[in-house]
This record gives structure tokens, sequence and C-alpha cells, in this order.
């Protein structure tokens, strides 16, 4: 059977290789000069920018991946923990939030007695929900309610406890303010407001403070390197610069997609590029699984203001990663969920991989990157993009004593435009869509088109949702997906 997928991304790559694996024949069509997505790299004067992902959590499913082609992690890229996994900078003073579970115990019991015991009954409730998440729910393609309707399912479904928002899970633990935004930000930079999320995300918890903060050397793009060769040696084709413009079905079928103005015939289509992209800019109205107005309902999350800095000399008093937790949590948060507007002092986070690998900058230097989260319904320009730069710069003055805009060798930045041009990103968003009660499981976007037998979805804005881990599970889910669907059809014929 003849596959074309649309994208390169974690998601794309994952189903080209385990559908290449079934014995498909693969192409990949990728309208950048890269593969990899918002995984892509930067390279300019000798710095070697991350130009998406930068945490490397949940290392057990990229274990899994390369095990299912006879593959180690090893064999591909070295993977270091890194300890402390971040430091936070609170308004006061700043904490190394340490990689060893007894230090972590202790640093919770500083600021609330009995809360390194605590922190273990929470991470033993997380780890359930990781495991039951992960091996029961995640997996699933969610097409329909009777995939979770099993004696065992549902009870495992009741330890989730799904229905109680993260925020009030965690306060029934923890009382301080910094012990709670530690255990919040997870869901508030890749998701939604830590009131409106499903307390199943706890698990990210557990996936930060038990299975660790990962990197591997040489970046975030060693993954995609490593994925490109897992599909290459299985025979799949890659096109890079192969804008898809169109997929062209008739009846009930797909018959193939236009790219830079040529027909490519397939079987089967499955598009890992952004989802709203797909229906409303390469099918016909009749075709869509769902319209504008369902779009326009959808809750976000996050778009994000990047910057790619490199400096011309090393700096002090920061980590690998950063998170500035020196203004308000719960104001940053309604601005990016509620009210829809430019952040007036937003909470941000600085990547500083040059801490830990010498190979993303010239001898010497620094690479950095900054993220700031912010809301979907906004358009940005360069001057905003400058104030907001000069913002954070002030603060990480503020914090370090150290004014990093003297010596910047390399600046560039990337926002809602980029995310748009670049992506086709819908209302230019970073991560996908909020992971809300209301948008989980089978409440997402179908992975299948209802209309159309051979068109599949896969990536952060369908099942299981935003993140590198999810979207590696994504193309695995729809890879079998469609093998279970060919042998139905085989079985009847």
């Amino acid at each position: 059977m003849k596959v074309a997928i649309i994208g390169s991304g974690f998601s794309s790559l994952s189903n080209a290789c385990y559908l290449a694996k079934q014995g498909h024949e693969v192409e990949v069509f990728e309208k950048n000069e890269q593969l990899g997505g918002r995984a892509r790299i930067k390279i300019i004067d000798g710095f070697s920018f991350d130009m998406g992902p930068s945490w490397y959590w949940m290392p057990d499913v990229f274990d899994n991946f390369f095990a299912d082609f006879g593959k180690k992690v090893s064999d591909y890229y070295d993977l270091k923990r890194i300890d402390p996994s971040y430091r936070v900078f609170w308004p006061d003073s700043p904490d190394d939030i340490p990689a060893s579970m007894d230090e972590l115990k202790a640093y919770f019991e500083k600021y609330e007695k009995g809360a390194g015991d605590k922190l273990v009954q929470f991470l033993a409730e997380a780890k359930i929900k990781y495991e039951v998440g992960m091996g029961d729910f995640v997996t699933k393609p969610s097409l329909s309610i009777t995939e979770f309707m099993s004696l065992d399912t549902a009870r495992k479904g009741l330890a989730l406890n799904i229905f109680k928002p993260v925020s009030k899970h965690i306060r029934q633990y923890f009382t301080h303010p910094k012990l709670i935004e530690l255990l919040e930000f997870p869901v508030l930079f890749l998701g939604a407001k830590p009131q409106n999320t499903p307390s199943l995300y706890s698990l990210m918890n557990y996936a930060d403070m038990a299975l660790g903060t990962w990197y591997p050397m040489g970046g975030m793009n060693k993954i995609v390197k490593a994925m490109e060769s897992v599909a290459t040696e299985l025979g799949v084709t890659f096109h890079t610069s192969a804008n898809v413009t169109e997929i062209i079905a008739e009846n009930r079928t797909v018959l193939g997609l236009k790219s830079n103005g040529d027909f490519h015939d397939a079987d089967v289509v499955v598009s890992g590029a952004d989802y709203h992209h797909t229906e409303q800019s390469l099918l016909p109205p009749k075709y869509r699984n769902y319209d504008q107005k369902y779009w326009d309902k959808r809750v976000m999350a996050p778009s994000s203001l990047l910057y790619y800095v490199g400096l011309n000399k090393k700096i002090d008093g920061i980590k690998h990663h950063n998170l500035f937790f020196d203004e308000s949590f719960d104001q940053h948060a309604i601005e990016i969920y509620e009210t829809h507007e430019w952040p007036k002092a937003p909470l941000f986070y600085i990547c500083n991989p040059s801490k830990t690998d010498d190979s993303v900058a010239p001898e010497g230097k620094e690479n950095l990157f900054f993220l700031v989260p912010v809301s979907t319904e906004l358009k940005d320009n360069e001057p905003t993009r400058q104030r907001y730069f000069n913002m954070i710069c002030d603060r990480l003055k503020k914090h370090t004593g150290q004014d990093i805009r003297p010596y910047i060798e390399v600046y560039e930045s990337f926002a809602h435009a980029d995310f748009i041009s670049e992506y086709n990103s819908f209302k230019g968003n970073a991560y996908g869509l909020a992971n809300t009660l209301s948008q989980t499981a089978i409440l997402k976007p179908k992975c299948k088109n209802k209309k159309l037998d051979n068109l599949y979805y896969i990536g952060q804005l369908t099942v299981p949702g935003p993140g590198v881990p999810p979207s590696i599970i994504s193309g695995k889910i729809v890879a079998q997906l469609i093998q279970e669907e060919q042998q139905k059809h085989e079985s009847i014929i």
C-alpha cells in the first residue's frame, strides 16, 4: 500500500517508521527545507539553536519507540540527565530544583513542614496516573466512547480522578505558593489554566520529578535525525521543500495529493500538518470533519514569543533550564487564556544548553533560547518583540546582575506570524489544543476523517495531545489504526 504523509514533525516521523515497518511504501512531504517541523535546527555563525522543543521528559516513550525497531536511544545520541533539573527565579531569590528525590523532598520540607512526605504521596498517585494514562488511555485512537467501556478500563479510569481540576488536587497536598506554582507550571506552559485542567495531568509532575529532565547531547534535533535514520533504513522517501497544496478525493476515497503543482497518488494520506490547515485549506468543504465555527470555539494552548540569542561571552547565574516566576503566575494565566492580551509582566523561560553541551556554541560563547508563553489571539510586530526582549533582559539583569545586551552576537525572534507562515499554525499556536476536560480523549478532533475512508490526522491537534512524547505516540496510534482497518478490509474481501 502506498502512503503519503504531510509534514515531518515528530508525529509524522513516528507514523512513517511504523507504516514502513508494516511493509507499506511511504513518502513524506515537508514544506520546509529541513525535516522536523517545530523541532528544526537553526545554525547561525557557529551557534546551533533548537527552534522549538527543549525539554526531554518521559524518556520511556523515546526508549519504547526505538525498541519497536530493534534499536536503542544510545545507538543515535548520548542522553544526559540534567541536575539540577532547572532553576526557578522567585520574586525574592532563585532555587535550584534537584534531580535527586531525597534532595527534592528536603526542598519541599524547607517551605512547608510535612511537605516532603506529602510529595512522596503525591508522586505515588501521579505515577498511577502516568502508568494508567500512558498504558491504557493515551494509546487509544479515541474514535468512540466504546474504547473506554470495558470494566477494566472503567476501573482504571476512576483512579485518574479526571473530573477534579489539577489546581484543586495539588492544593489538597500543599499550601505554600512556591510549591503550588512549581507543580502547576507544566500545565500553564503546555496547555491551560490549572483550574480548567483535569487532575490527570499531575502525571506531568511524575514525568518531571520522578522520571527526570534529560538532554540529548547535540540538541533536540538529534532526535529528529535519529528518527529520520530509522525511517530511511526502513525505506521511507522524504521530499523537502515540498509544499502540499491540495488533497485530491473522489466520493469517499482520497486519490492522492498535490505538491508543488505535481500530483502524487496514494492509497492512504496521513496529515501531520496543522489539522485546521489540512481541513480548511487542503480539502473541499464537503470532506471536512469540522467547520470554521468549530475551530473558533476551541480553547488553544499558548503561542510563544521566542528568541534565539548568541553571546560572545559566558554568563553566570543561570542553569541549563531556567523558569522566571518572579511575577504573578495567576495574572499571566488570565492574560493567556481569558483576556487574550499581551502580558504586562509575563513569566518566561530561558534555555542555556551551552551550559551542558559545548557543541551548540563556539568556544567561550553562550547559546540562549528565550520563551514567553502568550495568547494565540494576538497580532505581533517587531516593536512588540523588541519591547518584550528588553523586558526579559531587564529582569535577567535584576536577578543575575548581568546585562546580556552588549554581548549579543546573534539575535533572531520567532512569534505568531512565523508559526503561521512556517507551520500553517492555527492562530499561531505553538502547542495545539489546551488540555481541558472538554478537549480530552474522544472530545479532541478525530484522528480519522469521517467522510473519507483513507484520510487520517496526527499531531498535537488530535489525540493524544501536545508535546513531543504524545506526538510520537500519535504517529504510532494512527499507524496501528491503518493496519487494523486494512486487515478488516482484506478479511471482508
